[in-house]
């Protein structure tokens, strides 16, 4: 019987490694304490000079919003760009971005290249707002009921069925 017990344990340590990689869940993505809650306080300058500071009183529109954070140099901000554009166009969708450690030039001509679907857009020069979201790399994404609480975290970008298997029914149960 003491012959099988290191077999048993590797069985069973075999058996509960294949469990978490059969599982639907992502490893790399990590929930966020914050949905349920409303957004964190904040204040940054606007990427454009002549608007007011981006707050946290912009994200209460009586709307769902969806805030994003990208930057120019991150590649998978540049992948989810165009289902962005999309969600700002064909669904109407109010974005805020905010430029995550990012040259307020570099973000700007990222924008100026691929469009800019942002109402509004916000500089975090420091990363300060990034880390009171809890945002653990760009892009994240953010949606927002119209009294502003956190409802919904997607975390990386917005690519392929994602829009339309997570993101869109997470907006259409608030609206």
């Amino acid at each position: 019987m003491k012959r099988f017990l290191p077999l048993g344990i590797v069985v069973f340590l075999v058996a509960v490694f294949l469990g978490m990689m059969l599982s639907d869940r992502n490893p790399n993505e990590i929930d966020s304490v914050l949905i349920g809650r409303p957004a964190p306080a904040f204040s940054i300058d606007s990427l454009s000079a002549d608007t007011p500071p981006l707050t946290e009183a912009d994200l209460k529109t009586g709307e769902p919003v969806l805030v994003n954070f990208f930057a120019s140099w991150c590649v998978p901000c540049r992948a989810e760009h165009d289902s962005l554009m999309e969600l700002a166009g064909r669904y109407r969708v109010p974005l805020i971005g905010i430029a995550y450690k990012n040259d307020p030039a570099k973000a700007v001509g990222f924008l100026n290249e691929l469009g800019n679907p942002f109402s509004k857009t916000g500089l975090d020069l420091d990363g300060r707002v990034g880390i009171d979201w809890g945002v653990s790399g760009v892009p994240e994404t953010f949606l927002i009921d119209g009294s502003g609480v956190i409802r919904y975290r997607h975390w990386g970008p917005i690519v392929g069925d994602s829009l339309e298997a997570r993101l869109l029914p997470e907006l259409e149960a608030l609206r």
